[in-house]
């Protein structure tokens, strides 16, 4: 009885663990304007009643010669920096990274793993905001649940500031 117990428990534990995850697209456009400066974008995850469940990233300027001054333009990313930003130190570890040029940006998150965490069961919504100097800004949302039982493909279009935003959830 003993050794079949063993070898089931053996037999369990050889099992790959799985954990659910989230694969993102980005899409910064190309502008045709005078005066172009690559975005900051602030990208979270939030409940129903809009507290922050997760950051996910925060891109902005981080080599200057000022001390803090790419932070200091952080709180344009309004939404984002009401409702966590502002609690942050900087650079944010595994969140935080340099602005990035026109084009698609993929980022992936696995549950268990930071940024993303052991985030409960439930409702969310992504979202993706985007300010530029001399510019404007945006903001996307997609709402989905959490884990996901089956792959799904989620996506949101910007206008100005942000392009294509793809959200595929992975059990």
């Amino acid at each position: 009885m003993r050794a079949l117990l063993a070898l089931c428990l053996c037999g369990l534990l050889s099992l790959p663990a799985t954990a659910a995850q989230i694969d993102l697209t980005v899409e910064i456009p190309s502008l045709d304007v005078s005066e172009y400066h690559r975005p900051y974008v602030a990208i979270w995850i939030e409940r129903p009643d809009n507290s922050v469940a997760a950051n996910l990233a925060a891109w902005y300027q981080q080599k200057d010669t000022n001390e803090g001054a790419g932070t200091k333009w952080l709180a344009d990313l309004r939404q984002w920096w009401r409702r966590s930003g502002r609690e942050q130190s900087f650079p944010i570890d595994g969140v935080t990274g340099a602005t990035r040029p026109v084009g698609q940006h993929k980022i992936s998150f696995s549950s268990g793993k930071a940024p993303l965490g052991d985030l409960p069961a439930g409702s969310y919504r992504l979202v993706v905001e985007a300010a530029r100097e001399v510019g404007g800004r945006e903001l996307l949302t997609i709402p989905f649940e959490w884990p996901p039982q089956s792959s799904q493909h989620l996506s949101a279009q910007g206008k100005h500031e942000l392009g294509a935003l793809a959200l595929d959830l992975v059990p």
